[in-house]
């Protein structure tokens, strides 16, 4: 037998686990830093996209400010002031804004 042949029969096993590991750990690094996070962000856009109701302020994905005065299932018609109203999907609203009331 050569030399080849006595390394790969002696340490076959162990030479696997040492090529596998490394990747192992990089898909886990991976997944708790990026894949992880990423779902939590999708899973709270798409409750406060649930959450929306008639008369709630939003900021579209183009920074059109608005109150909504219709909603349904995929498309949210905004106020942007006293006489223009546009029709957008709702996926295209980036977040809510909430105000602060003062109590003087």
């Amino acid at each position: 037998m050569s030399h080849f042949q006595l390394a790969a029969a002696s340490g076959g096993g162990g030479n696997i686990l040492g090529l596998v590991g490394p990747f192992v750990l990089m898909f886990v690094v991976f997944y708790f830093l990026l894949i992880r996070p990423q779902q939590k962000k999708t899973k709270a856009r798409n409750g406060m996209l649930k959450s929306l109701k008639k008369g709630d302020k939003v900021v579209t994905i183009g920074g059109l400010h608005g109150t909504i005065m219709e909603i349904s299932d995929d498309i949210v018609v905004l106020r942007v002031n006293d006489v223009t109203r546009l029709t957008f999907d709702r996926g295209s609203i980036s977040h809510s804004v909430v105000e602060v009331e003062d109590k003087d």
